[in-house]
């Protein structure tokens, strides 16, 4: 039987920075939310709301805080791998509640998709749904990226501190004058790594104390990112956009660099009230909860939001135009129906989040690198390609590589078992 969120509540250590394990949660669940709150479904398919009212797209500054999870993520690695060095190691632990998890989502899909493009009911929203639901899969990828690069990054930080910061952000303030004035091909996908990397190195820095000034942060990154959306080439919303030509998200920008440095400042800023807030006692068990089933949750929500949309349009109900008045009369309902259907593939789902036994120590470094190498790539590559067209043998391009799904699923897979290689030996 497992530990209840009440009792690991209990037993959290007074040294804990519990304000980081709030913002882990509320981050995510922010980013379900915009998911949600972003979808503009009709029966001819799955639009964007902020593409239906830009004005909205303003809102991005301040809703688009995927940058606060991979700070807290850096301060969360550097910990892990200060207590447990190795890297084989680190990565097993790391990864496991990551990654099977994850596997579970791509197999039940999988299964899903075989089953209905061999019966010929993969048109439709159903359709939609094949190609939509390992989107988010691209957060797991970068996220498995940023723990394969710990060790080496977390190294150059204890070495050069800022300075080590400085040369992630500066190789990607290059990469975009080498994308947009140079028009150099395909150099725009190292800001996938270049990007997101100097944001969670800014975790490395907090974990140390060297963010003294938060609003110094908060102030520059804003200004920066207000300078280049106003100057440069860079469209004003931090989300990807259909239809657009350049993306602050795919592949990220220096604009979007500067947004994470915004947002990370002013959550240091609000640390103090965060701290206390975080330390009630009702508060930490919905947090010690939350984190629990957080990557569950995650997973699962756009198939929760498509399947009420599904089952509304299956009813013969007609749904209304996007941004409408009836639109935004309904939402409350939509929103309620899709956390209800989430809670339910949490309930069914939430066993393979669960920690798992130690595993044993030691093991390959060079193996478990090539297998976190593997599944990196080939998460990333189901999120490109998505579900739809198996049978097909569609394809999606990763970097200049193009890839199917299944072969995406295969790396996947066999990253997997290359990480967790040494097996279980104690609960």
């Amino acid at each position: 039987m497992g530990i209840s969120a009440r009792e690991l509540a209990a037993a959290t250590p007074a040294a804990r920075d519990r304000y980081v394990d709030l913002l882990r949660v509320a981050s995510l669940g922010v980013v379900v939310l915009g998911h949600w709150l972003m979808a503009a479904v009709t029966a001819d398919g799955v639009g964007n709301l902020l593409a239906v009212v830009p004005e909205l797209q303003a809102a991005t500054w301040a809703l688009q805080v995927m940058p606060v999870f991979f700070f807290v993520g850096g301060f969360a690695h550097a910990l892990a791998h200060r207590s447990r060095p190795g890297y084989a190691d680190f990565l097993r632990a790391r990864l496991r509640r990551l990654l099977r998890p994850t596997m579970v989502f791509v197999a039940v899909w999988g299964a899903a998709a075989l089953a209905l493009q061999t019966a010929g009911a993969d048109g439709g929203l159903t359709g939609v749904a094949l190609r939509l639901v390992t989107q988010p899969l691209w957060f797991i990828g970068i996220y498995l990226a940023m723990v394969a690069f710990t060790p080496p990054l977390l190294r150059a930080h204890e070495r050069y501190g800022w300075g080590a910061f400085a040369a992630l952000a500066g190789a990607a303030a290059a990469v975009d004058v080498l994308r947009f004035a140079a028009g150099v091909p395909y150099v725009e996908f190292l800001n996938f790594a270049l990007v997101w990397l100097a944001v969670h190195q800014l975790g490395f820095l907090r974990a140390d104390g060297m963010i003294r000034r938060p609003a110094l942060l908060a102030g520059a990154g804003l200004a920066g990112a207000a300078l280049l959306v106003a100057l440069g080439p860079y469209p004003l919303s931090m989300v990807g956009m259909p239809g657009e030509k350049v993306s602050n998200m795919a592949p990220p920008t220096l604009a979007l660099l500067c947004h994470g440095l915004w947002l990370v400042g002013a959550v240091e800023l609000l640390r103090g009230p965060g701290t206390r807030f975080a330390a009630r006692a009702r508060v930490w068990r919905g947090v010690v909860a939350a984190n629990g089933i957080a990557m569950t949750a995650f997973l699962w929500h756009l198939t929760a939001m498509l399947g009420v949309y599904g089952a509304v349009l299956g009813l013969g109900v007609r749904l209304p135009a996007p941004a409408t008045a009836a639109w935004w009369a309904q939402l409350p309902l939509r929103l309620l129906a899709a956390v209800a259907v989430t809670a339910l593939l949490v309930a069914v789902f939430r066993r393979f989040e669960a920690p798992s036994p130690v595993p044993r120590a030691g093991g390959s470094g060079p193996l478990a690198a090539l297998g976190i190498t593997l599944a990196l790539l080939g998460i990333l590559g189901l999120s490109m390609t998505g579900l739809g067209g198996l049978l097909e043998g569609h394809t999606a391009t990763l970097v200049a590589v193009r890839v199917t799904a299944p072969a995406a699923i295969a790396m996947a897979l066999t990253g997997w078992l290359l990480v967790d290689r040494p097996g279980r030996t104690r609960a």
